[in-house]
């Protein structure tokens, strides 16, 4: 690669062996790294001086203060920022460092190309013989009893009506227990034929009818038995019914190069934004409480790790780990355990809600996001300008969806619901 072509970066790292590892890993990017130095002893004018691409910073407790002088860098849209874990840079070894160094140059050239050399025919090539994998064949072996005995567990307690099964069990050699289903439905129809018996009336008493009970005293109030002033009304609080039921929220999906536009995107929306902000973002490590710290820098609402069994509220950014989904009943947004997000798309109340695929957002989700904004959604995605992984946007614009950068993105947003 050439000079010219080489891209110019700044490495934040304090001295030790992520910065080592961090040096070989930008040379062998082909990238120009035009400054090296601890951001705690950094002036701020230097790097901005050295007219930096791209920023790479390796990310510890120890610097996170010294972060906030060079924000005018930071957030310079012509600048690219990525971050990395000093202590996972500071372990990869063969292998890891060599994959990682991959991902790199793919997002300092805005490629996808991560295979090592000389594997790009062989995975394109490889053939095997015999038929493809059957349905059956994938679920070979797999342990349904469990299901099968919670199953008719749940059938025991279901709620007893008119058309509750009266009929006895069959048991088989086992200690499971099996019902019927020829049995339940004749006994289900032998009780919706039958004529309905009213209960026998009560017998009234012969000795003539039972003597009142004696008078209250009657209160201050002048109402027997209901003292009116010992009722308290508690006032409603202003917005409580608002918070229970969040109608709709803001999906955010990225990936490659992704960390950098989802803080772009934060910084520009306002304070007491209307809606719950989801950021669906992988990581390699899984330090997401690494990635709320980052996110909290930039953004002017409060920004939390998701967790399962807690609701969504209005106004704050939900971090989404890779265990945790949200979903919608009943109208409220909340979470729960899974690593499936693409079923949650459908369930967004369209008029109120939004779809946006940022660089390297996964292509599967193209076709539920293009459905949900003809349904009435705010679906967009990144421009190709910044944009490293450009493919699921590029895909979404195919469908009719409209592209832009996140400060922009961050105004549609803003002009819809704020």
């Amino acid at each position: 690669m050439s000079v010219s072509e080489a891209k110019r970066v700044a490495l934040l790292a304090r001295p030790g062996e992520a910065r080592e590892r961090l040096r070989v890993a930008l040379h062998e990017a082909g990238a120009e790294i035009v400054l090296e130095d601890d951001p705690n002893a950094l002036d701020a004018e230097a790097l901005g001086n050295s007219a930096p691409q791209v920023v790479l910073v390796a990310l510890e407790p120890a610097i996170e203060d010294s972060l906030e002088r060079f924000d005018s860098v930071l957030h310079d849209p012509a600048v690219a920022v990525i971050f990395d874990e000093a202590e996972l840079a500071a372990r990869r070894q063969g292998w890891d460092a060599q994959r990682w160094a991959r991902h790199l140059a793919a997002k300092l050239h805005g490629h996808r190309d991560v295979l090592p050399p000389g594997r790009e025919e062989d995975v394109a090539l490889q053939l095997e013989p015999g038929l493809p994998v059957t349905p059956a064949q994938l679920h070979e072996g797999a342990e349904i009893s469990l299901h099968l005995e919670e199953a008719a567990g749940m059938a025991l307690e279901l709620p007893s009506d008119d058309f509750a099964y009266t009929g006895s069990f069959q048991a088989r050699d086992t200690d499971e227990q099996v019902i019927d289903a020829d049995a339940w439905l004749r006994s289900a129809s032998a009780q919706a034929e039958a004529p309905a018996v009213p209960p026998p009336l009560p017998e009234l008493p012969t000795g003539g009818p039972p003597p009142l009970p004696p008078a209250p005293a009657a209160t201050s109030t002048g109402h027997a038995g209901f003292d009116l002033s010992k009722l308290e009304l508690e006032p409603l609080e202003a917005g409580s019914l608002a918070s229970a039921r969040v109608q709709g929220a803001v999906l955010v999906f990225a990936g490659i190069g992704g960390p950098d536009a989802v803080r772009k995107l934060l910084a520009d929306l306002p304070t007491g934004f209307p809606k719950p902000v989801m950021v669906h973002l992988r990581l390699d490590g899984g330090r997401y409480d690494n990635l709320v710290r980052q996110m909290e820098r930039v953004s002017h609402m409060p920004v939390l790790l998701a967790e399962a069994g807690k609701a969504a509220e209005a106004g704050h950014v939900y971090v989404l780990p890779g265990d945790v989904v949200p979903f919608v009943d009943a109208g409220v947004v909340s979470f729960r355990p899974g690593a499936v997000i693409h079923t949650m798309i459908p369930q967004l109340p369209p008029a109120d809600s939004a779809v946006l695929l940022l660089s390297g957002s996964d292509t599967a989700l193209v076709d539920a996001a293009a459905t949900l904004g003809s349904e009435g959604a705010l679906v967009m995605g990144q421009s190709q300008e910044g944009c490293y992984d450009p493919a699921a946007p590029k895909a979404l614009a195919a469908r009719g969806a409209d592209l832009g950068s996140p400060a922009q993105i961050a105004q549609r947003l803003t002009d819809r619901w704020f």
